[in-house]
């Protein structure tokens, strides 16, 4: 087993904050295995990439000797956690939050250890459904609207003249309520669980507990390189995604994503020509949660489509305005090019086509349409969304 200094370095890895590295120090002193905690609300069936940051974290807890629980909010889900909503999210049936819990234990498995020594799962509603209303007011006292205004998004919304329900108060609590009840150890979340981490410290401390860790991971942008991967936005890859739509769907991404992707999901950094280093960024996804074989079989079929002139799957998307462009400033938006005099060049070298049409006259207009692919050398294939 490494030694509470070698696994402090290890842990802290890919990690946004850390509160507090000396108090996380102590708790590895102790040498016992600690109490890990992740929540994942059932919102939604199913898990993507942007979870994997946190899941694989927490594997990394496990492979140190330490203990995960994983809780699954049944009944933090009744509410839905308002981070980052700019209005009250919609209660869930129980129906349809059983559903996607199922799911989540399947999925979640595709990265954690599920041996039982290694993994405690936990539903919320074991105790939050036990509450009486006395109970509630009690835990409701521990914290002034003034601390929950705090919250980004709550603070935002009230300005905004958005309303607030007063159940999305009690969010934050039930969520650091499950942290006493389990004695958390450590709390690992996203960037947007800061608020809530930080009030189960609270929630312990007033319990006579030692406050737990918290840990926040990166959020991960999704395949648009622009807002935090969602299935909502159609912005994700599914961890039950097939091999081939995987595959795809990171070829898809852009170069400057791309080095982000490579730090976050498997902490390093890309090396050797752009579409070589994609591809095997591709390929090391797949693998992880397909298999070696699975891997090698998307590639080779990316490579099938790709060599047939199907850009579809790998072009990034770059939005531009309905109308006739000058093809020079057409090719220029892709900023890939250091002059106008390199994109004459390419063009009357024959290096340029749209839609497969080649266009070796650096003067003309073509008038765009959505979904068509623009090819400027070997290195640029972006696809046109007409906005």
């Amino acid at each position: 087993m490494k030694s509470p200094d070698e696994q402090l370095k290890l842990l802290g890895q890919g990690v946004e904050t850390l509160v507090t590295p000396d108090e996380l120090g102590k708790k590895l002193e102790q040498k016992r295995p600690l109490r890990v905690k992740l929540g994942c609300d059932p919102t939604a069936p199913d898990l993507h990439l942007g979870h994997s940051i946190v899941l694989r974290k927490l594997r990394q807890f496990q492979d140190l000797g330490h203990k995960a629980v994983l809780i699954i909010g049944d009944y933090t889900a009744l509410i839905g956690d308002p981070t980052g909503q700019n209005k009250t999210r919609p209660m869930l049936s129980d129906a349809e939050i059983k559903r996607n819990a199922k799911t989540y234990f399947e999925q979640a498995g595709k990265i954690l250890d599920t041996a039982p020594d290694k993994l405690e799962i936990r539903r919320n509603s074991e105790w939050l459904a036990k509450m009486s209303f006395a109970d509630v007011i009690r835990l409701a006292s521990q914290m002034t609207v003034a601390r929950m205004l705090e919250r980004d998004t709550f603070e935002q919304r009230y300005r905004a003249g958005e309303p607030i329900s007063v159940h999305e108060f009690l969010y934050p609590l039930m969520q650091g309520y499950d942290s006493v009840m389990i004695k958390a150890d450590v709390e690992l979340g996203g960037t947007d669980q800061t608020f809530n981490n930080l009030v189960g410290r609270e929630l312990q401390r007033d319990a006579g507990q030692e406050p737990q860790i918290v840990m926040i991971l990166p959020i991960l942008e999704g395949t648009d390189g622009v807002e935090k991967m969602s299935k909502s936005k159609g912005n994700y890859i599914g961890l039950t995604d097939s091999p081939r739509d995987m595959f795809g769907k990171t070829m898809s991404i852009s170069d400057q994503l791309m080095a982000s992707w490579y730090t976050l999901l498997l902490g390093r950094k890309p090396d050797g020509h752009p579409m070589d280093a994609k591809n095997a960024l591709a390929q090391a996804l797949v693998e992880q949660y397909h298999g070696k074989a699975a891997a090698e079989q998307a590639r080779e079929e990316f490579g099938q489509r790709f060599s047939k002139r199907d850009y579809s799957e790998v072009a990034e998307v770059m939005s531009v305005s309905a109308g006739e462009h000058w093809i020079v400033e057409l090719i220029e938006k892709t900023e890939k090019f250091k002059s106008r005099s390199d994109i004459r060049r390419i063009i009357q070298q024959g290096g340029v086509t749209l839609d497969g049409q080649k266009i070796t006259d650096d003067k003309v207009r073509v008038t765009v349409r959505d979904g068509q692919i623009l090819k400027a050398g070997k290195l640029v294939v972006v696809k046109l969304k007409v906005s």
